[in-house]
């Protein structure tokens, strides 16, 4: 028996370059950036100036009371599975709910709901917190919701590994498809910590960018001479993952076909990059997909915009790729979106998937003057169009030295 192929069948999208997959491909074909000079009150004297916001209302998307005991990276994860899971054509009447489960990520869960339980208690001296602030806070609260409203009752599992969270909650579930333990997956991230709290222990940590003073929008700079760290995001991005025979019987769209999964640990530093965990990391994804490096097609970086991580990054993709990395196109969509930690893995793998619908490739906004120590093949300013590829990558490298890259191919 050969290996169970995993098929994309559905993707929803909501970020701060729109709330649907359509508004996030026109944005990023578009080089339209979603980063943005925060308003005061998120900031509250944080010392952080630029961010990239979600444009949110919750009553677009909810009934009644549902939004208020819903933290707002759970409003975003179950916006964006309802769109995956429309997409999909999943039709959950016949669909059987043991045999579909959920995979999710987080960095930071609620961290609204936390942050305002903290206000609470040692700002106002009140211990009479909201009922639901636990089971809004916790990290796997974005994962469960989407499980309780679907019905979804097959594997379930909630991983928060910084910035490869969502690549990781999707390897892992085709994965679990391929070993036979599901039909179908729910996979995906989503984060939402844009409060006063984050921003100032972000900053504390100095690997934030200063807002560029010509254009807020264009503060972020991946593989730029000029850049200076990277800029925090929010949103959400969910997959419907499907073994392809499941799918072809129901004559399923298939998008692409998740066939590599990389994900190894530095070991080294909690918060210094290493060339080598992640040229494992991406060696393993080609291994498992069986392609040789030449056969991707692009390749959508971590690319985060602080100095070290940029030229780790760029080493370690000259290492794997060799004499092809001449040609293989490198971007950084960050430099649009923003940083979405927990959620960065999942967002930046539907980015990926792009070249796939018509051969257009998301650029490096802002990337006017390239660094010669990340020395790829890049696409700058804007986006490019090409023939359709036959496979892309997509590297997230996080915080305590966690690698994920994924391959998807062309279906």
């Amino acid at each position: 028996m050969g290996v169970r192929r995993v098929a994309v069948t559905g993707l929803g999208v909501v970020s701060p370059l729109g709330n649907s997959l359509e508004e996030f491909y026109r944005s990023l074909a578009t080089a339209c950036s979603g980063v943005r000079r925060l308003p005061d009150e998120v900031t509250l004297g944080s010392g952080v100036q630029v961010g990239a916001l979600v444009d949110w209302d919750p009553a677009m998307h909810f009934k009644g009371p549902e939004a208020g005991s819903l933290d707002r990276v759970a409003q975003f994860a179950l916006t964006a599975t309802g769109q995956a899971l429309a997409a999909s054509g999943l039709d959950h009447s016949v669909a059987d709910h043991n045999r579909i489960g959920v995979y999710w990520g987080t960095g930071m869960g609620g961290a609204h709901t936390l942050e305002g339980a903290y206000q609470s208690v040692y700002g106002r001296n009140d211990l009479r917190l909201r009922p639901l602030s636990m089971v809004m806070a916790m990290n796997n609260a974005a994962g469960s919701n989407v499980a309780v409203k679907w019905g979804l009752r097959g594997p379930f599992a909630n991983f928060s590994t910084a910035c490869s969270s969502s690549a990781m909650a999707i390897g892992e579930a085709m994965h679990a498809i391929r070993a036979g333990r599901a039909d179908a997956m729910v996979a995906g991230g989503s984060e939402a910590l844009l409060t006063p709290g984050m921003l100032a222990a972000w900053q504390a940590l100095r690997t934030l960018s200063p807002i560029d003073a010509n254009d807020a929008a264009a503060s972020c700079k991946p593989f730029d001479k000029r850049r200076g760290g990277l800029v925090l995001g929010e949103g959400a991005a969910a997959l419907v993952l499907e073994e392809e025979s499941h799918a072809r019987a129901r004559g399923a769209p298939i998008l692409a076909f998740i066939t590599g999964y990389g994900n190894t640990c530095d070991a080294a530093h909690m918060s210094k990059p290493d060339r080598d965990g992640q040229v494992r990391a991406m060696t393993q994804a080609l291994v498992e997909s069986g392609l040789r490096p030449d056969a991707i097609g692009y390749i959508n970086a971590h690319g985060t915009a602080t100095i070290v991580g940029d030229v780790v990054e760029c080493d370690a993709i000259r290492e794997v790729f060799g004499d092809a990395v001449a040609r293989i196109p490198v971007s950084s969509t960050k430099s649009m979106h923003g940083h979405l930690l927990g959620g960065a893995g999942a967002i930046e793998l539907a980015a990926a998937l792009m070249p796939f619908t018509d051969g257009v490739i998301p650029p490096t906004a802002h990337l006017e003057q390239p660094d010669p120590a990340c020395a790829v093949r890049h696409v700058p300013m804007k986006a490019e169009r090409g023939e359709i590829p036959r496979a892309v990558m997509s590297n997230s490298f996080a915080f305590g030295g966690s690698n994920v890259v994924l391959i998807a191919e062309r279906a």
